[in-house]
Parts: C-alpha cells; sequence; structure tokens
C-alpha cells in the first residue's frame, strides 16, 4: 500500500472517530431532553435518510472531482451539523445534517480505492479500511461513553475563558465540543489526499437525468450474478449492523444492568471482534475465495440469538480486573464473549463481500455510482430494520424476544442467499469473472 492510501485510512479514522462518538453525545442529549425512548434508534434513521434520498447525486459528485476535494467538503457538512446540535437544534435534525455528509463522504472513501489499487489488493485494503472504521468505532463509542461520564464531562465544563460565554453547560454539550475538534482534524487530513489522476466523463447535473443513471446502475448491479450476492450480503449485513448497536445498549441495561455510558463502553465490545474478523479475511481470503464465507453469515445469527437467553444474575458478580472505566467482572465475561464472537463472524464475513462488491461495481460502472448503489441499498435496509425496531421498542415487546427474532432473520437471509449463489452456479459458472479488469 503506499503512502496516500495510508493518508486516506487516516481521515476516515477520524472522521468515523467523531461520528461514533457524535451518536452517544446525541443519545445523552435526548434523554436530558427527556425524550421517548423509541426516538433514540430514529438518530441512526436521521442519519442514514441522506444516504437513501440522495443516492442518484452523490455518486455523480463524487465522480466529479478529485476525492479528496469531496472528502474535505462532506466533511465540513459533519462539522456544521455539529455546531447546529450544540447550538439548540433538535438532535434528530441535527444529525440528520451530519448524515447528509457521510452519504456524500462515503462513495469517495471507497471510490478511490478502486482508483488507487488493483483488483488483487482490494480484500486487503477492505480489512484495512473496515478495521480502521471498527477501531473509529470502538473508540469512538467508548469516547463518546467517557466524555458523557460525570468526571469528565464536570472536568470539561469547569474550563473557564475569561470574557467569553460559551453556553456550554452540560455534559453533552461538552462532549459536542470536543467531538467538532476531531472533525477539524478529519478535514485537516483531507487537504492532504493527492490527486489520484482518475477522471470520469463529465457528470451530468440534471437531477432527472441522474436519477436514470442511478437507475440503469442499479439494476446492472443487481442483474450481474456475483454482484447481487455481495450486494444482498452487504445490504443484509449493515441493516443489522445498525439495529444491533442499539438493540445491544438496550440489552446492556435490561439484562447487564449496566447505564446508558457503560452500556456505550460494551458495545465496543463487539467492535473489536469486527476488527479482528475483518484482519483474519483480508489475511487469509484471497478476492477468488470471497464467497466461500457466506456460512458464516447464518453462524453470527444463531450466536446472536444466544445472547437473549444470558443475563448477569446468572453469575455471581466477582471483579476480576479493571480497564479503565470497564469493570470485568465474572458475570459479564459470556457477555464479551459472546459479542466478540457475533463480531468476529460479522468481519469475516462482510469483508470479502464488500471487496467483491467494490470490484464488480468497478468493472461495470464508475467507483463513485458504484458505492452509491451500495450504499442505497444498505441503507435502505438500515431505514427498514430501525422502523422496525422502533415499533418494537413502541410496543414494549421485550428485548430478549426482540434479539432472537433478529437473530433467526439474519440467519434465515443468508441461507436463502447462499441458495440463490449456488442456483446462479448451476445455471451458469460466472467465478471466473473474479479479479477481472475493466473493460
Amino acid at each position: 500500500m503506499n503512502r496516500s492510501f495510508y493518508t486516506i485510512m487516516a481521515a476516515q479514522f477520524f472522521s468515523s472517530l467523531a461520528d461514533n462518538a457524535l451518536l452517544i453525545a446525541a443519545i445523552a442529549l435526548l434523554v436530558q431532553l427527556e425524550a421517548p425512548a423509541w426516538m433514540t434508534p430514529l438518530l441512526k434513521l436521521f442519519f442514514v435518510l441522506s444516504y437513501v434520498v440522495l443516492a442518484a447525486f452523490v455518486g455523480a459528485f463524487a465522480d466529479s472531482r478529485p476525492k479528496g476535494n469531496v472528502m474535505f467538503i462532506t466533511n465540513t457538512i459533519k462539522f456544521v451539523g455539529c455546531v447546529v446540535m450544540l447550538f439548540g437544534s433538535h438532535p434528530l435534525l441535527a444529525y440528520a445534517i451530519v448524515g447528509l455528509g457521510a452519504a456524500a463522504y462515503s462513495p469517495a472513501k471507497y471510490g478511490i480505492l478502486t482508483e488507487l489499487l488493483p483488483p488483487e489488493k482490494l480484500v486487503a485494503a477492505n480489512g484495512w479500511i473496515e478495521g480502521l472504521t471498527v477501531g473509529s468505532i470502538i473508540l469512538g463509542t467508548v469516547l463518546g461513553g467517557v466524555l458523557i461520564s460525570a468526571s469528565v464531562s464536570q472536568s470539561l465544563l469547569s474550563f473557564d475563558i475569561p470574557l467569553l460565554e460559551t453556553g456550554i453547560d452540560t455534559a453533552s454539550e461538552s462532549a459536542i465540543l470536543i467531538i467538532m475538534i476531531i472533525y477539524v482534524i478529519a478535514a485537516l487530513i483531507n487537504l492532504r489526499i493527492p490527486d489520484t489522476g482518475a477522471r470520469y466523463v463529465s457528470q451530468k447535473t440534471n437531477p432527472i437525468e441522474l436519477i436514470k443513471d442511478f437507475s440503469i446502475c442499479f439494476r446492472t448491479l443487481w442483474d450481474d450474478r456475483l454482484g447481487q450476492i455481495s450486494l444482498a450480503v452487504t445490504t443484509l449485513f449493515w441493516g443489522a449492523g445498525a439495529t444491533l448497536q442499539f438493540i445491544v445498549i438496550k440489552w446492556a441495561q435490561v439484562a447487564l444492568h449496566m447505564t446508558l455510558s457503560q452500556g456505550a463502553i460494551l458495545q465496543a465490545i463487539s467492535a473489536f471482534g469486527v476488527a479482528g474478523g475483518a484482519v483474519w479475511a483480508a489475511w487469509r481470503i484471497p478476492l477468488r475465495s470471497s464467497l466461500k464465507v457466506l456460512p458464516y453469515g447464518i453462524a453470527m445469527g444463531l450466536v446472536v440469538c444466544v445472547m437473549a437467553i444470558y443475563n448477569s444474575d446468572m453469575l455471581p458478580n466477582v471483579a476480576l480486573f479493571s480497564i479503565g472505566k470497564l469493570e470485568v467482572s465474572l458475570n459479564l465475561v459470556p457477555a464479551y464473549f459472546l459479542l466478540i464472537l457475533v463480531g468476529w463472524l460479522a468481519g469475516y464475513f462482510v469483508v470479502p463481500m464488500n471487496a467483491l462488491l467494490q470490484h464488480r461495481g468497478h468493472v461495470l460502472m464508475s467507483a463513485g455510482h458504484s458505492i452509491a448503489v451500495q450504499n442505497f441499498n444498505e441503507n435502505i435496509s438500515v431505514l427498514i430494520m430501525l422502523l422496525l425496531y422502533s415499533g418494537l421498542i413502541w410496543l414494549d415487546i421485550p428485548i430478549q424476544y426482540v434479539i432472537i427474532g433478529f437473530g433467526v432473520f439474519v440467519s434465515i437471509i443468508m441461507w436463502l442467499v447462499i441458495k440463490r449463489h449456488k442456483a446462479n452456479q448451476a445455471e451458469r459458472d460466472s467465478m471466473h469473472l473474479i479479479g477481472e479488469h475493466k473493460h
């Protein structure tokens, strides 16, 4: 990997770090405003709405100029969302602005990989980017939990600037201010990303024409025998992952008797597993063998079901050791193990699928348009699954039943995807298309 690749990774890390810390700060802000419980998962829904609504336009925007320039502009939009949240706007609206920046950031972030690297390096590159993204989820979630904790927030609020009244007087507001600084760091790194020299045909500006182009790209990727399998898997994964993020927080409160701050840190435990699975896949799975990981998706759904059975009352609350704010006690060890295992299985099967999808998208169309189609499908899944989850919480369905239904659903969908791939192969072999260069 060249120096430009590592610069992109650094920019992605800090931007994603801020996104995940901001989610925890926004949840704390909703709690502060005494918002109903069903509104919490809507934060993520408002965040991903832009991925769906703007899918036809962000791909063209990403291909219209150098990707580093696109990443800087979109990171600035995220910063504006923080400012809006800090100065009194409703958290849902402000987080939607951050989502607008993220929706336009994503095609540039992933699209630049296909401009920089040959097909055979895409699995390794995705291992890097998923590993760092997961690392940023871990640290961002932990950072958000730490920033809203009583001790840290009191220290931050104790700083006094003479002759300046900031109006920042709550834990969530002090957390948002720190997160804004992280977005600034990401923006400065964006400025260091060099131009890859890749240029595409002049992008259309007529919205109707852009929507027509997007629909053609959408059909092209779903009609492709390899593209449809990888697209189905990543669509399921991101919808399930976004929902699992909130399920873990709720499960931590109900089954493990944790606070929001502790639950946010617990949520990061599964991300360690995702990072391990992603790195293992990057090392072990070449692009041509990417479809062999599909059964791990079924296994992930079944392990999630096991979570519903466990609660912290099954074992004695005996402290083993502490890691910073996280106290490891005997009755929490099985919960940590389950979350790490779920994460590992998820990381192991999604990284090769992501790489295969990017490869087929790059061969069949431009990088930006391919990632925009991917984001559209994945975030439709996120919207649907979060709406279902919000509805279940509103109906006051016990979290244990929600977890079992969630795990069974994931396993069944993955089984159907495997059957579809076998049917495709029985009709006509398409594995020889993996690794072909753009034509």
